[in-house]
């Protein structure tokens, strides 16, 4: 700008104006805030090399014990500009949850339950199953097993499900992160499938599958000691067949699910292998 004003030998008022400039900013440049804030900046680059872990706070009451005179606005200023802020965990909002009577289905594929259950191999890995009841006649649809299992992977099961036997109108679940995502839940909207989440911290909400969670752990997880992955799911499977095809229910008058299933008279479903 100063060349142009030289150059057409303009008044600097003028010139001001007509870029939107106040006069005091030509005749005094802003200085550097960096060098301006250097002697913070080592001060803070010092004392956190030191204290890694520590915040804010911290560091504004031990400049003040050391008599430094530096308002704290400004080291909030260089600290942010510093990148030197903490993460900090916020707890999740999980959106409110009305309660909803827990009955019993008068037909299969129209409320599904599941949930997901933690374990360990012999060598210490660690693996989840996610479980999924017919909520009609206690029928175990399906046990997933993996290191980790994702929405996507959700979505993919629930894929299969559907080519397999149907989907169910509703399905009840807890409020984890795998049922709140958008992949799953969306897919889910896109197949009219309605997700009936449970109210937080309430488990019996959600009963028959957390009874069939008991169930699965003390005749299998706690029962053996597995090596790998693939034990653990072809235990599952020959455990699922008895489970679903002889193991008797009280609620259900001591049948199993698919017997039961045959006593109403509705099609029963092979069990995937």
């Amino acid at each position: 700008m100063s060349d142009l004003v030289a150059e057409h030998e303009l008044p600097v008022a003028r010139s001001c104006r007509a870029v939107g400039l106040s006069r005091s900013s030509w005749y005094r440049p802003a200085p550097d805030p960096m060098a301006r804030d250097l002697e913070i900046v080592e001060a803070m680059n010092a004392y956190f090399e030191e204290h890694p872990r520590r915040g804010f706070w911290k560091c504004v009451k031990r400049f003040r014990t050391q008599g430094r005179p530096w308002n704290h606005k400004r080291l909030w200023r260089v600290y942010c500009a510093l990148g030197l802020n903490l993460r900090r965990k916020t707890k999740r909002r999980v959106p409110v949850r009305e309660r909803i009577p827990l009955t019993v289905p008068s037909g299969p594929n129209q409320v599904w339950s599941a949930d997901f259950m933690a374990d360990s191999l012999y060598c210490g890995v660690r693996f989840r199953t996610f479980n999924v009841l017919d909520d009609f006649n206690r029928e175990a649809v399906a046990i997933e097993i993996d290191t980790s299992i994702t929405g996507s992977r959700l979505v993919r099961l629930f894929s299969l499900l559907e080519a397999e036997r149907g989907l169910p109108a509703t399905l009840r679940t807890d409020n984890g992160p795998e049922f709140l995502g958008a992949e799953f839940t969306d897919w889910a909207e896109a197949h009219g499938m309605t997700i009936q989440y449970i109210q937080p911290g309430k488990p019996n909400q959600n009963a028959f599958i957390e009874r069939f969670n008991r169930t699965y752990r003390e005749e299998v997880l706690d029962l053996y000691l597995f090596e790998d992955l693939d034990q653990v799911r072809d235990e599952t499977h020959r455990w699922l067949q008895r489970y679903n095809e002889s193991w008797p229910h009280d609620s259900l008058g001591d049948l199993s699910p698919l017997e039961y299933a045959k006593r109403a008279g509705v099609s029963t479903f092979e069990l995937s292998p």
